[in-house]
């Protein structure tokens, strides 16, 4: 068979994309006029931060030898919130190009997709890119991944994407080396992803393991045991070109008509309906690591919003949500996410393509809580975490993290994993000079703003991969805010116990700021193990109640005071406050 299916892995900022322009340029899958930077990345966003969010295939054409070959890529995310997407791809093809940046080296996220393709058995292709860049290291780069992957260095290809230096070479070396399709009797196909028309309902992109489909087939979801008519079927290159058929071995496209969601889901096996095929292996469903509460900042926008996130899990199956009331914001739904960036993409997503104003509050991670009369909880937010002497032990999830850094920037990194409670293991120094350290720390750390502290401290040049480790006993309390002597259970965070006084003082000083002033004084106060661990008192408004009174006996003055005395004494024994819409706003997204 002529065909070869592939996929390109790499480290983020490595030249992906870059080098999947050139390989469209080359094989003249898109015509000159119409090429721009960054072809295969579709949104608006992937090109403002120049990564790739989405993976994307492409169908490309390709002689060698005086014979044609059709190539399958599929491009893949390089951040490591994303690796869901990488696996995915990886399932559907048989060869892979590494990448790895000539001036960069191998990074941490770079060795994370390489355990994946390894664990599947596909078939590597090592090439090093932006050979062409001022202070590239081809050499040496090739070195290290010469005895990183026990090969040759001789056949390590060198690219830029950029020139197109190279390219043609790659893509020959694509044909050689990555095996065609294998033949199987069952009319099969994955489903790797899927998106979502207004008018043509789910499409699913899919890979043919075996037999054909045309469009006016029916045909059916094997694990959701559901029926439809094939309205088109076609490829990606890299716009929607429909066919007649798909083939096997081949990656496309299948119209469904489909507008109901929870039918189509990624994993699924698309077979005849006429003639039954067992379904394929599939994928592991996504686990979400963090968990936020997204609210509409007005109620009427529920529905929209509702109907937001059900379009979004059509494109991303990677986005959970489940629906959840707040006493103060309402009506929302607690969302789970694969890491930050993915929580910041869905919710730009969400004000971008669908125009909603959102409150977003303070991600957390889940909590495995033992009570003292031996029920297990898994709690995933604050306010629902148990009161002080419920508990007999939490438990939070640890990841073991891999870090690779130059080593003038160690001094700053070692105190940013103290800080974020880390157990720093073996640490070994790479060919180029670099340090490889390994360590495990609590999830709850690593999503606490470590990412963007660790490309801080090291100017950027440090890299990070995680895996899931598992649950182990956790050292975290609740912290409660109380206002007006009553606690405010929208306020409520899992904080670290090393922590707890500093996130209390902090927490209490930026509402002394924002609660407008009362009649009566304010207590802010921050509460954790059932005693106050900071206060802040904001001083009450004094209203002179004698202004428009002139001459007469100085008793008349005082009985209106000594009213006023008696009113406040009666709104501070209510306690309750009303707290502004905009306080709890500037709260949450300031957290």
């Amino acid at each position: 068979m002529k065909i070869r299916n592939f996929s390109i892995i790499a480290h983020i900022d490595h030249g992906k994309s870059t080098l999947a322009d050139r390989m469209l340029e080359l094989t003249g899958t898109i015509e000159p006029r119409r090429m721009q930077e960054q072809v295969l990345d579709r949104m608006d966003l992937e090109r403002e931060r120049g990564i790739t969010i989405k993976m994307a295939p492409v169908r490309m054409e390709w002689k060698k030898g005086g014979e044609e070959y059709i190539l399958n890529l599929i491009d893949t995310p390089g951040h490591v919130d994303f690796s869901y997407e990488v696996s995915r791809a990886l399932t559907a093809v048989e060869g892979v190009v590494l990448l790895v940046d000539a001036t960069q080296g191998v990074q941490a996220q770079t060795l994370s997709v390489l355990s994946v393709a390894k664990e599947l058995n596909r078939v590597i292709i090592p090439v090093v890119s932006k050979i062409d860049a001022q202070n590239a290291r081809v050499g040496d780069i090739k070195s290290e991944l010469a005895l990183l992957l026990g090969v040759d260095e001789s056949t390590i290809l060198g690219v830029s994407g950029r020139t197109g230096e190279g390219v043609a070479a790659l893509l020959d070396t694509i044909v050689e080396i990555v095996p065609p399709p294998l033949h199987t009797d069952q009319t099969q196909g994955l489903i790797f992803d899927f998106g979502y028309s207004d008018h043509r309902g789910i499409i699913v992109y899919l890979r043919v393991f075996g037999g054909t489909f045309c469009k006016g087939d029916t045909l059916r979801f094997v694990a959701a045991d559901a029926d439809f008519v094939a309205l088109e079927v076609g490829a990606m290159s890299p716009d929607e070109r429909p066919r007649d058929e798909l083939i096997e071995g081949e990656i496309g496209y299948i119209v469904t008509g489909i507008k109901k969601p929870g039918i189509a889901s990624v994993g699924d096996t698309v077979t005849n309906a006429w003639r039954t095929a067992p379904a394929l292996s599939g994928y592991m469903a996504p686990t979400p690591v963090i968990w936020a509460s997204v609210y509409p900042e007005s109620q009427d926008d529920l529905p929209i919003l509702r109907q937001s996130l059900e379009k979004l899990r059509l494109s991303d199956s990677s986005l959970s949500y489940e629906e959840e009331s707040s006493g103060i914001m309402g009506r929302g739904f607690r969302c789970g996410f694969l890491g930050m960036l993915h929580l910041e993409i869905i919710i730009e997503r969400l004000r971008r393509e669908f125009n909603l104003a959102l409150v977003v509050t303070q991600p957390t991670t889940i909590y495995e809580i033992t009570l003292m009369n031996g029920t297990v909880e898994e709690i995933f937010s604050p306010a629902k975490f148990p009161d002080d002497g419920t508990i007999m032990q939490v438990r939070e999830m640890w990841a073991d993290i891999t870090l690779i850094t130059p080593t003038d920037y160690m001094g700053g990194i070692s105190q940013l994993l103290y800080d974020h409670e880390a157990n720093v293991g073996e640490t070994q120094t790479l060919q180029d000079g670099k340090i490889e350290l390994q360590a495990e720390m609590p999830l709850r750390e690593l999503m606490r703003g470590f990412f963007d502290k660790l490309k801080s401290v090291s100017s950027g040049f440090a890299s990070l991969g995680y895996k899931l480790k598992g649950m182990r006993r956790a050292e975290v309390v609740r912290l409660d805010i109380l206002v007006a002597e009553e606690a405010v259970p929208a306020f409520a965070r899992i904080v670290s116990e090393r922590r707890v006084n500093y996130e209390a003082e902090q927490m209490v000083e930026k509402l002394e700021d924002l609660l407008p002033r009362q009649m009566f004084e304010l207590k802010i106060q921050a509460r954790s193990g059932g005693r106050i661990i900071a206060s802040r008192r904001k001083s009450a408004l004094r209203k002179d109640v004698t202004q428009h009174m002139y001459g007469g006996d100085i008793t008349r003055k005082m009985k209106l005071r000594e009213k006023q005395k008696k009113g406040k004494k009666k709104m501070l024994a209510r306690g309750k406050i009303d707290i502004p819409h905009e306080v709890f706003l500037k709260v949450v997204r300031e957290s």
